[in-house]
């Protein structure tokens, strides 16, 4: 099969195209016929060396696919040879071949074409996981998105105000705020001119919000617990500007904050088909009637994966970049 290589740790040409042996499906796995897989902010850093794969996945890149199922291994009921899916990986996604545990399969939402179907899984799985499992959003609260224009933003927009939440978020310019907007944010700041914290406290009547989705931590960690009500929660999923703060315990303690984190890619597999469980049952029929719909910048070919991440890096884009497989 062709499959992308990262050739060494460094800037987006590291990755090239290769040819090696398909990958063979386990106790409880499926092997996938891609048909398109996403990148994401995961893949950019395991190409810089920041991230490594969990033990036992595949050295490939890409953590979501869709494709048709061609094979299964042993104790999988569903889904079976013919079935076209969606599934969240560990790696292997930037091939034309790669497994999947059969847990973590979805079907393909109807009406989806199959670029659509792959750019699901990473930013809805960690969406429902964090805000959803975790800060317990809930219909009536309001919340604040971080990057509001970036796959897991556009994603979390869509579902927070689905489920019936007042929807904040921050964008880089208007343009960016202006698809937020449509999306369903009750208001888009541009955090180049407006302080968000302030934004957000005039918005609450100085209550401040409920809960937090934050990917960008580091200097921003303060101005969010400024920003957010009493018992609120806050969720880091990310550090765009870096793992490190100096907090203050005291608004903490006086706020009873909830502050948290999580990663998803080593999680286990009962934890992560659990969230599919709850993807299934409450997010598919959302997809399914329009009401939720993956936001898309760009679909290249296999081989320009390094173009994807050298745009993935600009923060250009608006929404998913996506591979189209085969090339």
């Amino acid at each position: 099969m062709k499959y992308i290589e990262i050739t060494e740790f460094g800037g987006p040409d590291v990755l090239q195209i290769a040819e090696g042996e398909a990958p063979t499906p386990g106790n409880g796995q499926v092997l996938i016929r891609v048909a398109a897989a996403g990148i994401n902010r995961p893949d950019v850093m395991q190409r810089q060396g920041k991230y490594p794969p969990p033990p036992g996945a595949s050295a490939i890149p890409g953590l979501e696919i869709a494709g048709e199922v061609i094979q299964t291994g042993e104790s999988v009921t569903w889904p079976q040879p013919g079935n076209q899916v969606c599934a969240l990986i560990a790696g292997g996604g930037y091939a034309e071949l790669a497994v999947a545990d059969a847990p973590l399969c979805l079907p393909v939402a109807g009406g989806l074409a199959p670029v659509e179907a792959a750019a699901l899984p990473e930013t809805f799985f960690t969406v429902w996981s964090n805000l959803f499992d975790r800060a317990g959003l809930k219909a009536g609260e309001s919340v604040l998105i971080h990057g509001g224009s970036s796959g897991i933003g556009t994603t979390a927009i869509q579902l927070a105000k689905a489920f019936g939440a007042t929807v904040f978020t921050t964008a880089g310019n208007e343009e960016k705020c202006r698809v937020c907007r449509e999306l369903g944010a009750d208001l888009a700041i541009n955090y180049n001119e407006e302080d968000f914290v302030d934004a957000c406290r005039n918005a609450t009547g100085g209550k401040g919000v409920d809960v937090i989705l934050d990917m960008v931590a580091g200097d921003y960690t303060n101005r969010n617990i400024a920003a957010t009500a009493v018992e609120g929660r806050y969720v880091i999923i990310a550090g765009l500007r870096g793992f490190s703060a100096e907090v203050s315990i005291r608004s903490i303690m006086l706020k009873r904050l909830l502050i948290t984190g999580s990663t998803l890619r080593p999680r286990p597999v009962e934890f992560k088909a659990a969230i599919a469980s709850g993807l299934k049952q409450r997010v598919w029929p959302l997809l399914e009637s329009g009401q939720v719909k993956p936001v898309i910048h760009t679909v290249l070919p296999l081989s320009k994966a390094n173009e994807g991440h050298r745009l993935m890096e600009s923060s250009r884009h608006i929404g998913k970049i996506m591979l189209r497989v085969p090339d």
